[in-house]
């Protein structure tokens, strides 16, 4: 049996906010050989395993390197099936292929601003161990803790009355999921383990990472992209 360092991208076909949006061209490139090439280029994984249900997504993978040995099962490939059953499943089918899979990175398929770098780092830091998973994380702007709900008719109230009389100072930095990679030991995902409560984290700085739900956003990122290249 073949030890293996496994690298999965998870890209279903049914992407609703941004129709195709894994395989859509950002800056002339489909999506998801973005997501190929930071995993090609950090030189981490023995394996690159794109997990879809769909066959044209499937196809620009291959083009762009990945492997795919398996097809994503319908029951894994709508809007509620979680990141850890994804995984699981593909570990699962590796390991029926006969290899041995000692750590997995799951890389989401619309990160054009992810390097290699990043991805070494995040192994690193689950390499020495005490953390089940290791994942990029941005600080919040503001503090959480001075948050405000608006009413339908704009009536305004903080969320946590509490700290409405708190200097921003003296609160605490809150951070959130920078939506890129997790990297995590085998027993983990197929322990079905969660994410953020059993994870330590890298702190990204706020250009590093895009977030594209819209069309707006995708002209944005675009952008962004092409400014840090033309450095």
């Amino acid at each position: 049996m073949t030890s293996a360092r496994l690298a999965v991208i998870p890209a279903r076909g049914g992407s609703k906010r941004v129709p195709r949006k894994n395989i859509r061209a950002f800056c002339g490139r489909p999506m998801i050989e973005y997501a190929i090439d930071a995993a090609r280029q950090s030189r981490l994984f023995d394996h690159i395993v794109v997990s879809t249900d769909d066959a044209e997504i499937a196809e620009v993978a291959r083009r762009a390197g990945a492997e795919l040995p398996f097809l994503r099962p319908a029951a894994l490939a709508d809007d509620l099936t979680a990141t850890v059953a994804v995984v699981a499943h593909a570990i699962g089918r590796c390991q029926a292929l006969g290899w041995t899979v000692d750590a997995v990175c799951c890389i989401y398929p619309g990160v054009p601003l992810l390097s290699p770098w990043t991805l070494a780092e995040g192994w690193t830091l689950l390499e020495a161990g005490n953390a089940n998973y290791v994942f990029p994380v941005l600080a919040f702007e503001s503090p959480i803790q001075r948050a405000l709900v608006r009413d339908a008719d704009g009536q305004t109230r903080p969320v946590f009355p509490e700290y409405a009389q708190t200097r921003t100072q003296d609160l605490p930095h809150a951070y959130h999921d920078a939506g890129q990679f997790y990297w995590g030991a085998t027993t983990a995902w197929l322990d079905g383990l969660s994410l953020h409560a059993n994870a330590r984290t890298l702190v990204m700085p706020a250009d590093s990472v895009v977030d594209i739900d819209t069309d707006a956003d995708w002209l944005r990122a675009e952008a962004r992209y092409l400014a840090r290249n033309r450095r």
